[in-house]
């Protein structure tokens, strides 16, 4: 996956004539505070270099997460078509730009964010979108911005940056702004999946309706130490692999999110949570289920079309495998 065209113009023209050596020494250093979740009450993006450092190393595959959680909330709820985004935490606007690309609808959007720093890269890269966005300083754990209620709500890669009592409260301030849809975003780790189950069990409290990646609002099946996330293929730029000191053009981005709606949404088929691993004639999946519950589903040639749904099938997708397992 790669920025949209704008977006990726936009950040090369922000980053060009920045000298590689201080980006790739910014970028270490933010991504060790990433990497350890560091949370000492200073922000991870705290000056503009910090901030440039993770256009360069960080926004293709925050950007990635986020649009991939969007596509699979576009599968299941083909019908939702936002007009309006509260972003909260918004950094540089990742959502705001995954939003655009994946629903046409969208028109206006509130962007929120602590860090003076990414608060401005941010804005100026919304110059370049198609959205009307209103940038205001605020923090989700404290005070924000007065702000009338969204369809689509957004929490992208905030929670670990939160001390952990935090998080019921903050999944209810979010939820009290949805009218549509709510969307939590966090890093694919183990960290990073039981802050999303900490969102989720706020969210089955308050009666939202569970739209994805989880096929039914019952408990989550998965247990320690296992745990559910995904991953997307990012494509790396020339900055980018400079800037981290990469040889290959790719990296994989994990990620794990969140999805509750106001309204209901008939969920059919089944997740796949883990890359399908198929030998010759036989291939196995696991699958979260919609009635509550995972398998493990082992198929051959013999199963006809749902072994050639496995064959094709990738991590995160949605399968109709009917009755079979």
């Amino acid at each position: 996956m790669e920025l949209p065209a704008a977006l990726r113009s936009a950040v090369d023209q922000m980053l060009s004539g920045e000298p590689l050596e201080k980006l790739a020494k910014a970028s270490a250093i933010l991504s060790d505070r990433y990497r350890r979740e560091v949370r000492d009450g200073r922000f991870h993006i705290d000056d503009a270099l910090a901030a440039k450092a993770y256009l360069a190393t960080r926004l293709p595959a925050t950007f990635a997460a986020v649009r991939a959680a969007f596509g699979m909330i576009e599968e299941v709820a083909p019908d939702f078509a936002p007009t309006s985004l509260i972003d909260l935490g918004c950094g540089p606007g990742t959502a705001l730009w995954a939003a655009a690309d994946t629903w046409s609808t969208i028109q206006a959007a509130e962007m929120v964010e602590a860090s003076e720093a990414i608060r401005g890269v941010g804005e100026k890269l919304s110059r370049s979108s198609q959205v009307a966005s209103r940038w205001q300083a605020g923090d989700v754990t404290a005070k924000i911005p007065t702000l009338a209620p969204a369809d689509l709500v957004t929490l992208a890669y905030v929670l670990d940056e939160l001390p952990p009592t935090t998080i019921a409260s903050v999944t209810q301030k979010l939820w009290s702004l949805t009218t549509g849809m709510l969307v939590i975003i966090e890093p694919g780790t183990p960290a990073g999946w039981q802050r999303i189950l900490a969102a989720r069990e706020t969210l089955r409290g308050a009666g939202a309706h569970l739209v994805a990646p989880c096929m039914h609002s019952e408990t989550c099946p998965i247990v320690a130490p296992d745990w559910c996330h995904f991953s997307r293929r990012v494509a790396r730029s020339r900055v980018h692999r400079l800037a981290k000191g990469a040889e290959v053009p790719w990296e994989d981005e994990k990620y794990i999110f969140i999805a509750a709606s106001r309204e209901p949404v008939a969920i059919s088929g089944d997740r796949v949570l883990a890359p399908p691993r198929v030998n010759g004639g036989v291939g196995r999946v696991k699958l979260c289920r919609t009635d509550g519950t995972t398998a493990e589903l082992t198929l051959s040639k013999r199963d006809g079309d749902a072994f050639k749904e496995i064959r094709r099938a990738d991590w995160g997708d949605r399968l109709e495998l009917g009755n079979k397992g």
